[in-house]
């Protein structure tokens, strides 16, 4: 018989600080609107590399835990009094990440027809002209998730979400600033699921690996669909959790 030490079920290291960053949110070492420590701070802390730290701050701002402003930091997202904790929301937090803060890459970006599936979830007509943007981050190990957004041509009109340069600031922000749009509401479908042949490609996994996919429509004020947005996370690297009230 093969005896397994603790150490082989350990969570991996950027899981762990993952676990160790939200205990200190949870005791109120971290208060909400706080600044983390820097990453460098955080590599002397837990005594990993660098990459570890980065990987480990993207599950928190994934997760929806925490904000990362260009040039500023990480810092605790505050929950409103009374509501729910919003510690879980892909979609919205992918509407905040900063791609040239996260080593992200645009894959391509551009006009694109609206298929049957994009077409229903933005309520156009199939074929219509959309802006698709799909973004590959990664960090120095292996790439971490797969995000493609498409919006209507008008949407996209004097925005940068069909350039092929990385945004300085989240999609949220980025349209409230270029058009004073503000997106208000996103309904989420999770799956899990093999890669397309593409995605495969990109995420450098086999087809047969599993994968999270969180598919989200993005609503304005008016509760009219504004956006569509992909997101595709290897399964070895994330995992999905949730808080609400009973």
């Amino acid at each position: 018989m093969v005896v397994m030490s603790s150490e082989e079920f350990a969570p991996p290291k950027y899981a762990q600080i993952v676990q160790a960053i939200r205990q200190k949110i949870a005791d109120g070492t971290y208060p909400p609107g706080s600044l983390l420590p820097s990453e460098t701070q955080l590599v002397r802390e837990f005594r990993v590399s660098r990459p570890t730290v980065v990987r480990a701050l993207q599950v928190l701002q994934l997760r929806g835990v925490i904000e990362r402003e260009h040039g500023k930091g990480s810092f605790v997202k505050a929950t409103p009094p009374g509501s729910p904790e919003e510690n879980t929301r892909p979609g919205r937090a992918v509407l905040d990440r900063v791609e040239a803060d996260e080593n992200g890459s645009v894959v391509d970006a551009g006009p694109f027809a609206a298929d049957a599936v994009v077409a229903k979830l933005l309520d156009v007509p199939k074929g219509s002209p959309v802006v698709r943007r799909r973004v590959l981050f990664r960090d120095v190990e292996r790439p971490t998730d797969l995000v493609t957004l498409w919006c209507s041509a008008h949407q996209a009109d004097d925005t940068q979400l069909g350039e092929a340069a990385p945004l300085t600031s989240g999609i949220r922000q980025h349209l409230q600033t270029r058009k004073g749009l503000k997106l208000q509401h996103v309904v989420e479908r999770l799956s899990a699921r093999h890669p397309s042949a593409d995605e495969a490609k990109l995420l450098e996994l086999r087809k047969t690996a599993p994968v999270l996919g969180v598919l989200a429509s993005v609503f304005n004020g008016g509760g009219r669909p504004v956006m569509v947005v992909d997101l595709v996370m290897p399964g070895d690297l994330h995992e999905l959790e949730d808080s609400y009230s009973l």
